[in-house]
């Protein structure tokens, strides 16, 4: 298969949503679907005692949610599929984040019952920002909830954006019947369960079938009324506007039932687009290019907990990514081989020897990498729109067991060296500070220091308003700031200067007492102010 062909047959996407609308139970059916698993798993249930291939993580499975984004490929009609399944707690929002820069399209999971919530919206925003496409998905249609077209209205309203109906759900909750899909005129009946994948499409002559008024009985009116009313409200589907990310297709469906899964499935394939471009600080790198570019948008130790190993996530721009290859590391200027190039379903992983824009492979890092990284073969440039954050919430970090302290440096260091947290050290009394984005990290970074690098500790909170970069062009000015206010210097992981600023007002003044000293609110300083020069 040519370059060409196999650069068109890549889709890349990520599924967002608010905690609990039930993401990553649809991550377990599309892969179902795609033929890549047996049996879904569930992220909650007494009956199915199978845990998701996404969530592999041991504190993913103890506490139901997704605490870091999980990457996963498999074919479905004839397409090479790249699903991104993403945490939904805000807590780690900034994984999503990048994520997003990664991916081609986006389906946007939302509860029936709960509607567009918080988190939803602002997943949403970022999306607009960048026109990425979206497709909703409506879930938990065997449960009652809000009215569709009041659901529809609130998309729009809430989410900024037009959206059109491509199913559509008969009644909900108890009387759930089934889905009728607009877009080719067919009938999905419901039937509870759907662990393993099941056929129930209905093949009808249009809505006037009395094959509907058999299977359906009364809800057959309903069922010509709404879609009488649907199609006198909305123009036919344009793919070309849900390309632009000015449309958002919808569909209705229960994931946990394995209902209404395939219809999104087959539509997605048919719609989402193919690899896209990229910005870089030179130029657009696009996919049929020959050269090969890539970025690094996410690094994850311990993927494999017996073999301590670290792998850094790389979204392929353009190019063939070749096995045993040299490729130019454009941070580091070093030529850089790799042996065991892996593909990802989960926690598993295969070699490959090959790979094509829009996949994303794992590299086995050993602390080369860092997010946001650029691998060529040989050109100079830097993927641009990787977001970094900066820290809200400062705990110290203390050691629990002296004895392990070689254990808990090597751990704080590579889980620090995935962006979910930042680590600082300070000069006075060597103390180590981790600020996160949300409270639920420390938790997350506790049980991961513990249970796979076997070094217990312990958080204390400090009064640590923000963490500041800073820099000045006389070095002297610099060795001033410092001894004024040694008390509050650190280092990050980089050796680069801190200071720990106790309240805004403290910035403030200093800014006035030094004016020579420039303040950087990320740890990406460097780069803005290349950019900026």
């Amino acid at each position: 298969m040519s370059y060409a062909e196999e650069t068109s047959k890549r889709r890349t996407f990520a599924i967002i949503s608010h905690p609990d609308a039930g993401k990553t139970t649809l991550t377990e059916k599309l892969l179902l679907f795609g033929g890549a698993i047996q049996t879904a798993g569930a992220v909650k249930s007494n009956k199915i005692r199978k845990s998701t291939s996404s969530d592999f993580m041991d504190i993913e499975r103890q506490r139901g949610i997704s605490v870091a984004t999980s990457v996963m490929g498999f074919e479905y009609n004839d397409l090479k599929i790249n699903l991104l399944d993403t945490p939904g707690h805000k807590d780690f929002a900034e994984d999503t984040y990048r994520t997003l820069t990664a991916v081609d399209s986006v389906i946007l999971v939302v509860d029936c019952v709960k509607g567009v919530e918080e988190q939803t919206e602002k997943l949403m925003n970022v999306c607009r920002m960048r026109s990425t496409p979206v497709i909703v998905f409506v879930n938990k249609l065997d449960r009652e909830g809000k009215d569709p077209f009041e659901l529809l209205d609130e998309l729009e309203t809430k989410l900024n954006i037009r959206v059109q109906p491509l199913s559509w759900p008969i009644s909900m909750g108890m009387s759930f019947k089934g889905v009728y899909n607009l877009f080719n005129k067919s009938l999905r009946l419901f039937r509870p369960g759907g662990v393993t994948v099941a056929e129930d499409v209905l093949a009808i002559k249009g809505l006037n079938d009395p094959v509907l008024d058999q299977q359906l009985g009364d809800y057959a009116v309903k069922l010509r009324d709404d879609a009488t009313l649907i199609e006198g409200a909305y123009e036919p589907f344009d793919v070309q506007r849900y390309l632009d990310g000015k449309l958002a297709p919808v569909f209705f469906g229960s994931a946990i039932n394995n209902f209404g899964v395939k219809e999104l499935l087959d539509t997605f394939t048919r719609i989402a687009p193919p690899p896209l471009g990229r910005p870089s600080d030179v130029r657009t790198v696009t996919p049929g290019e020959k050269n090969f570019t890539g970025f690094v948008f996410k690094i994850h130790a311990n993927l494999d907990p017996r073999h301590r190993d670290r792998i850094a996530f790389l979204r392929i721009c353009s190019g063939r990514f070749e096995r045993n290859k040299m490729f130019h590391h454009v941070r580091l200027d070093k030529n850089i081989r790799f042996n065991s190039p892996a593909s990802f379903l989960g926690q598993r992983k295969s070699i490959i020897d090959e790979a094509f824009p829009g996949d994303v492979i794992g590299l086995y890092d050993t602390g080369n990498f860092k997010i946001g990284d650029t691998l060529t073969e040989g050109e100079v440039l830097q993927f641009q729109g990787i977001p970094s954050f900066s820290p809200e919430i400062f705990k110290e970090l203390v050691n629990l067991d002296p004895g392990k302290s070689k254990q808990l440096a090597k751990g704080i260091a590579q889980l620090t060296d995935e962006g979910v947290a930042q680590l600082f050290t300070q000069q006075q009394g060597n103390r180590r500070i981790v600020g996160t984005v949300g409270e639920l990290q420390f938790d997350v970074i506790q049980y991961r220091l513990e249970h796979e690098y076997n070094a217990k500790c312990r958080f204390h909170r400090m009064d640590i308003h923000k963490a500041c970069w800073f820099t000045a062009e006389d070095p002297k000015v610099i060795e001033k700031f410092c001894q004024y206010r040694w008390d509050r210097i650190a280092r990050d992981k980089d050796g680069n200067l801190v200071y720990l600023a106790e309240t805004a007002w403290i910035i403030k003044s200093l800014q006035q007492d030094f004016p020579e000293i420039r303040f950087h609110y990320t740890s990406e300083f460097k780069r803005e102010m290349q950019e900026a020069g």
